[in-house]
């Protein structure tokens, strides 16, 4: 089995302390902001995900919404910011169930 060099595992850097040098420390507006965009990008993979899990099409589910297909491609890409209520009516053709975490 091989020998762990001490002296390489000192120079090893902890998860935390990566993210803290590439986006900013905890409270920072640098974080906050890479915090909104990693956020909004997991919601954006998980409603095009599951649309595509369930084999609709964008205009499948702009029809079932009562939006334009447009509007549905810019919330898959990020172009446009979601509002909550929008949000919420295509959650609920794409039948996730939200479930709210108390702390």
């Amino acid at each position: 089995m091989a020998q762990l060099d001490g002296n390489k595992l000192n120079g090893l850097r902890t998860a935390r302390e990566l993210f803290d040098n590439k986006y900013g420390k905890e409270g920072t507006i640098s974080r906050k902001e890479f915090n909104q965009q990693s956020t909004a990008w997991y919601y954006r993979e998980l409603l095009r995900d599951r649309r595509k899990q369930l084999g609709l099409t964008q205009q499948q589910l702009a029809d079932a919404v009562g939006v334009k297909r447009s509007y549905i491609a810019r919330v898959e890409k990020g172009e446009t910011d979601v509002q909550l209520s929008s949000f919420l009516r295509i959650a609920m053709v794409l039948g996730i169930q939200l479930v709210p975490v108390l702390r």
